[in-house]
């Protein structure tokens, strides 16, 4: 069992991601950004995971994690994501979309830019004007794609006041998350079980594709593109189902798996080891999905020899093995149940796992009970 340490920060953490580490950069991941939602003042803030192993009066670990510096966020953060190494988007309740800046040099965030009325409701039953949380974000510098519970998707660029494009009614339901496939392509899974997808190539204001399990209406919360194979996407939903898509054939999943007791809030491939893969949801757990088949290649794939060279390293040496495994493991029709081995990361259930994040060696959660998790030592 990975060594697991928590923090507890008297706020509902509603996201938590890593900051990305530079591109070329051997270094580890080192620096964390999490947003709260649920409390009289929400902040996103800005963590540094420093040095771990101080044993805390339970005799469990405490992390070290220091606060670099915070910002008050007005409403909920309903998602957060980095732009880049110094600006951090943040999604709110009150349907705004947020840039905010850190300053290393005297740690401190500022807006660096904001789009105030980015989802709203309009038309009969409604005021002229109400606001509708924006619900989901995903980054490719310069552009911002955001979607909310007003069923609309913007694309804004950094340094443009106005969308550069909007769909406004994209979909009658709720959108709750959105990811890109390609470049001009996202995916946006909404509160009916649909997954679409949208070409801003095209002028229309329709989907290029829907996707959806059939007869079935369940909401799906969440949404993750794998890293390395475009057309294979992972939901999560209501029902705590995890769902495999190959987005290239038929309109079903590739593969259901049994997953959580309740809501899954968040799914993530693991970045640079796409057979793993993580998710979290409202019963309190936090799981890691193996799904690499072949065991022995395992210990040189993570073997980590403590420096983060050697992590770089036996990925790109093995990537076609990678690769191979990963045709047979998550494209699998059948994906024999002792071929996908499942950890639960949490050493006991807590209130509802909201948020978490994955990169290299290091993931970060957040949880209702007001506690950050973090390990360094995941393939150990």
């Amino acid at each position: 069992m990975e060594e697991i340490y928590a923090k507890f920060v008297s706020q509902k953490i509603s996201k938590t991601r890593w900051r990305p580490v530079p591109p070329g950069s051997l270094q580890t991941a080192e620096t964390f950004a999490t947003g709260s939602w649920d409390n009289e003042e929400n902040y996103v803030s800005l963590w540094s995971i420093g040095d771990f192993g101080n044993l805390d009066s339970d005799g469990g670990f405490e992390g070290d994690h220091q606060l670099l510096c915070d910002i008050k966020h007005h409403g909920d953060v309903m998602d957060l994501q980095f732009f880049d190494q110094e600006r951090i988007v943040a999604a709110s309740s009150t349907g705004c979309v947020t840039v905010f800046l850190h300053h290393p040099n005297n740690q401190t965030l500022s807006v660096n830019q904001q789009w105030t009325t980015a989802h709203y409701h309009t038309g009969p039953g409604s005021p002229s004007y109400s606001s509708a949380p924006c619900t989901g974000i995903v980054c490719d510098n310069p552009e911002i794609v955001t979607v909310g519970e007003d069923g609309r998707i913007n694309l804004f660029r950094v340094d443009h006041k106005e969308p550069v494009r909007t769909i406004d009614n994209a979909d009658s339901s709720t959108l709750h998350a959105v990811t890109f496939l390609r470049t001009p392509e996202i995916l946006t899974v909404n509160s009916i079980g649909q997954l679409k997808i949208w070409d801003f190539r095209q002028q229309g204001n329709e989907p290029s594709q829907i996707l959806s399990l059939t007869g079935d209406r369940v909401p799906l919360h969440c949404v993750d593109r794998h890293p390395n194979q475009q057309h294979v996407v992972a939901t999560g939903g209501q029902d705590g189902m995890l769902s495999i898509w190959d987005v290239r054939q038929g309109t079903m999943p590739v593969s259901l798996l049994k997953a959580h007791e309740a809501e899954m809030w968040e799914v993530h491939f693991h970045p640079s080891n796409p057979d793993h893969l993580f998710t979290c949801s409202e019963d309190g757990s936090l799981w890691h999905w193996d799904a690499s088949t072949d065991v022995p290649e395992k210990s040189s794939l993570f073997h980590q020899g403590g420096r983060t060279s050697t992590f770089l390293s036996h990925t790109i040496s093995n990537q076609a093995n990678v690769h191979q495994s990963l045709i047979s493991s998550w494209l699998s029709t059948d994906p024999a149940k002792d071929r996908i081995e499942i950890t639960s990361l949490l050493p006991n259930r807590t209130l509802s796992v909201n948020s978490l994040d994955v990169l290299g060696p290091c993931l970060v959660c957040g949880t209702d009970a007001e506690a950050i998790y973090v390990t360094r030592q995941l393939f150990s």
